[in-house]
């Protein structure tokens, strides 16, 4: 018997948890596993060999819920990035002795793009040691939904669901004048659109709401984009508008890149906040009219209230399909999701190698964009609806939602 090591990276979402305990259920129902650790912050916390014992504290079923239906990243994460092996194989070797020593011969990564850099170089490296003694696997998770090789990701569906009821709410508020008004409103992905995309969920045939949306993956000119809010204007009074926060101009530049801090993370990401108030500075200038923009921010990561079920009940089977794959011998993989129908809605879970995953965006297909750039296509609609479907019986304490703390 072995044991098992889970850990999370990257930016926290309202199901990695699930992925986690998907990973604890399936320790929990293999004889071949001793116990299910789990490693505080990320990677960093294999470094510095700090771990606790999952098994045992969420051993009940109503633990392993709870942990499901609560959002952010219940083990802490990290954005450390593992130098290449050639130039640096100490943190590599440093992992495998830590892994050795607690006898842990199973090493579930949960995470992005970055995250699963971090699986590849890790697995790759054991390859071409001959350590084949520990199995590596990635679990997907991202709520910007730009990981190849898998139709969506975990994280995704919930933050879509809370984006469109968002724009659903701000309707609500912003119909209630007779004046003209724009409420611009940003949303993270920061290269990819998918996010941005998923406010069209809140049209109905009484409130077509966002009239505009725009999506980083087209050019984005500001005369054009007047000229769309000035003409929206002329058909009715309220115009709510869907910005991804990465839009870029014809030289590639992001949109009001002057108002961001420049700033990069580990991997080099800048941070991206600042479109949707750049935008409400360029519309009172030029039009004139009521103007407010509104930034989501980290509040589209983590609505641990505003759950799709289709999205938990996914990412826990992802996270415990990566498990059982490393105890059956598979290494450097990720479990993926493959669309099989629309309607109804069915999806399989299989393995892809990690090669064609690390350090990939995957990015809306600008078939799926209007040709003007400024909305989304119907066969866009048809992939995003499904992966909102569905509630989650939210727990309740002293009436606010009850949290897994560890």
């Amino acid at each position: 018997m072995k044991n098992m090591l889970v850990a999370q990276s990257g930016g926290p979402s309202a199901a990695i948890n699930a992925t986690i305990t998907g990973v604890i259920d399936a320790g929990l129902e293999s004889e071949e596993i001793r116990h299910v650790y789990g490693a505080l912050n990320g990677i960093k916390g294999v470094l510095n060999e700090n771990f606790v014992m999952l098994d045992e504290i969420c051993r009940s079923k109503e633990k392993r819920d709870l942990l499901a239906m609560t959002p952010a990243a219940a083990l802490g994460s990290c954005r450390w990035k593992l130098k290449d092996p050639k130039e640096n194989a100490e943190e590599f070797e440093k992992i495998i002795q830590v892994l050795r020593k607690n006898e842990i011969g199973y090493f579930i990564y949960t995470g992005g793009n970055d995250s699963m850099d971090t699986v590849y170089k890790l697995s790759q490296y054991c390859k071409e040691h001959g350590v084949d003694d520990i199995k590596i696997m990635g679990a997907p998770k991202t709520i910007d939904n730009d990981l190849g090789e898998t139709d969506h990701c975990p994280g995704f569906g919930s933050a879509a669901k809370f984006i469109a009821t968002a724009f659903t709410e701000i309707a609500c508020d912003s119909f209630v004048y007779d004046v003209p008004s724009v409420t611009i409103v940003e949303i993270m992905g920061r290269n990819a659109g998918w996010l941005t995309a998923s406010a069209a969920l809140a049209r109905t045939e009484k409130r077509w709401v966002p009239q505009l949306i725009y999506l980083c993956e087209k050019t984005f000119d500001e005369e054009r984009f007047i000229q769309d809010v000035k003409d929206a204007l002329k058909k009715e009074n309220n115009i709510i508008i869907a910005v991804s926060e990465g839009v870029k101009d014809a030289s590639g530049k992001y949109v009001g890149e002057e108002t961001k801090s420049g700033k990069e993370d580990a991997f080099g990401h800048k941070y991206l906040s600042g479109i949707g108030k750049y935008l409400e500075g360029l519309v009172g200038e030029q039009i004139g009219c009521k103007v407010r923009s509104v930034e989501l921010n980290v509040l589209q990561r983590c609505a641990g209230y505003m759950l799709s079920r289709t999205d938990i009940m996914e990412s826990r089977n992802l996270g415990a399909y990566a498990a059982i794959s490393a105890i059956r011998g598979e290494s450097g993989k990720m479990s993926v999701l493959e669309r099989i129908s629309n309607h109804p809605y069915h999806v399989k879970i299989s393995l892809a190698d990690l090669s064609g995953i690390a350090n990939y965006e995957k990015t809306v297909p600008v078939e799926w964009i209007t040709e003007e750039g400024n909305d989304i296509t119907d066969e866009l609609v048809e992939y995003l609806t499904p992966l909102i479907q569905g509630e989650v019986e939210i727990p309740y304490e002293n009436g606010i939602p009850k949290h897994f703390v560890l």
